[in-house]
């Protein structure tokens, strides 16, 4: 046999080598351990923010909270809470629509509810942001699609208030305390510039539909006519049954729309004062606009039996659901020959 010929033994070829003459697997080694120091970092951070809202609920006044309410109205107000959950499991499927991934209906629900559920409790930071690109980014999708998804999702989710809280603090605004620098008046005028945001973001969506800009390197497009208006339709609904929970926990004693526009006042509060789940600052605003016409101690009752069903019980399930999930994502990788998690056959699409 010729030189020409010559063939190396099989198993001591030399490693490829990247343009720095640094062999590829020593890379892939290193990012491979770059990114489970990260997944460790992040589930340590959310472990340790777990246990620290914990700390600060006391577990034995939301039993007895919850204990002391018809359990028709408990069931009424778990059955909602569960609908209002499924609503907002929906929104990203308008980002969904604007990127043009291929990720399925029920996929794209499942992140959106366990980030919700975080989101609600630990902040949007870690919930909102944070869930949202671990579990994307293990389905494949990249981080440019995901910036888009969320933005879309916070779009949706905010010109829903703007319309609800533009009618409602129009038409039913609660009475303010006197020694409240806002008063009746001044949230008439709040809702009427709420209300002309949300037709303005209709408008610039008929106006501006398919064209771009870009800020700080990210791609902004906004949807058309028809996506927009159902967009506000959808999350406007999807407030409107938020505060019918509370009316429900509240069995009834104050006037639905009464107590739709007390929550919707405590999410302003919130997002002033930033505390993770509002925790403290809801409360705060609902005894001081309606410990005037319910005993403090119903109040009370209902509204920690509120943070027990809306709040910690989506959270204890979306903490299994993302057990379950991070455990199969581990399985598939283990498997031998087993695609990556972007690398997904098109038939599956």
């Amino acid at each position: 046999m010729t030189a020409a010929h010559t063939v190396a033994p099989t198993g001591h070829r030399p490693a490829p080598a990247d343009a720095g003459g640094a062999p590829l697997h020593h890379n892939r080694t290193a990012w491979r351990w770059a990114r489970r120091a990260v997944l460790v970092a992040f589930l340590a951070m959310v472990a340790a923010l777990l246990v620290r809202q914990a700390r600060t609920i006391e577990w034995g006044q939301v039993l007895h909270a919850v204990g002391q309410l018809p359990p028709s109205f408990v069931l009424a107000a778990v059955a909602v809470t569960a609908l209002s959950h499924t609503i907002y499991s929906t929104y990203d499927l308008f980002g969904r629509h604007l990127t043009g991934h291929r990720l399925g209906t029920g996929t794209v629900m499942g992140v959106t509810a366990i980030s919700y559920a975080f989101n609600l409790n630990l902040g949007s930071m870690v919930g909102g942001i944070g869930f949202r690109y671990r579990l994307y980014t293990r389905l494949g999708l990249a981080t440019d699609q995901i910036a888009r998804i969320v933005g879309m999702s916070l779009l949706t989710n905010w010109s829903g208030y703007l319309l609800v809280a533009g009618l409602v603090f129009s038409f039913w605004p609660p009475q303010l305390p006197p020694d409240w620098k806002l008063d009746s008046e001044g949230l008439r005028l709040a809702g009427a510039a709420a209300l002309a945001l949300a037709a303005a973001y209709v408008a610039l969506c008929a106006w501006r539909h398919g064209r771009e800009w870009m800020v700080r390197g990210h791609r902004i497009e906004l949807p058309g006519l028809r996506m927009a208006l159902l967009q506000v339709l959808v999350a406007g609904f999807n407030w409107c049954v938020l505060g019918m929970v509370m009316w429900l926990l509240l069995q009834g004693r104050v006037d639905y729309a009464h107590v739709l526009s007390v929550l919707l006042c405590s999410v302003v509060a919130g997002l002033i004062v930033r505390v993770p789940g509002g925790l403290g600052v809801l409360e705060t605003v609902f005894v001081a606009l309606l410990g005037y016409r319910v005993p403090l101690s119903d109040l009370l009752a209902a509204l920690l039996a509120y943070r027990a069903v809306y709040y910690l019980l989506p959270l204890l399930l979306a903490t299994l659901a993302y057990g379950v999930v991070e455990w199969l994502a581990r399985r598939r990788l283990a498997r031998p020959n087993s695609p990556n998690q972007g690398e997904r056959p098109s038939s599956k699409r």
